[in-house]
């Protein structure tokens, strides 16, 4: 009895790694490439805003964070740096600077959504039609299915 025990726990444990594993994983193999750089570049030298993301925020941890310089302008987000892989990763801009999601949780339904990062390595997203960068002050990279806060930037 106590090796069925032992069994079953050592297979329950596999594949509670496996699972965990799995939902790490996925993103990073199924990510899309990151735009050109001569792209990324020529896109962030048109913006209007620029700001640093950190891994030093309250809700970042060494599995939700973002680093590099995010770029602004009317038309498009450009993210030039890392974020760390997960599912479902969003950009919003917020009024407030927040760095949580107990913080960002609160705002998310004024928040203005942009877009789905589909890379983890740089992106570049167009900003949609009606909304004005220029209303807001923070870009703010939010995990969807957990509610999980990765990282933000104030620009303004």
């Amino acid at each position: 009895m106590k090796r069925l025990i032992i069994l079953a726990a050592t297979h329950l444990g596999a594949l509670a790694l496996g699972f965990a594993l799995g939902i790490y994983l996925l993103p990073v193999l199924t990510a899309q490439p990151a735009p050109d750089e001569a792209v990324l570049v020529a896109e962030a030298e048109a913006a209007e805003f620029n700001a640093e993301l950190t891994r030093d925020l309250r809700g970042s941890d060494r599995l939700h964070w973002g680093e590099g310089t995010i770029s602004i302008s009317p038309d498009t987000i450009v993210h030039q740096g890392e974020l760390a892989p997960g599912p479902d990763y969003k950009v919003y801009l917020t009024k407030d600077f927040v760095e949580h999601e107990d913080e960002f949780e609160p705002v998310k339904s004024q928040s203005a959504l942009i877009g789905d990062v589909k890379s983890f390595d740089g992106f570049l997203l167009d900003v949609p039609a009606g909304v004005d960068v220029s209303e807001y002050t923070t870009v703010v990279v939010w995990c969807e299915t957990f509610g999980e806060f990765i990282t933000a930037a104030k620009y303004r």
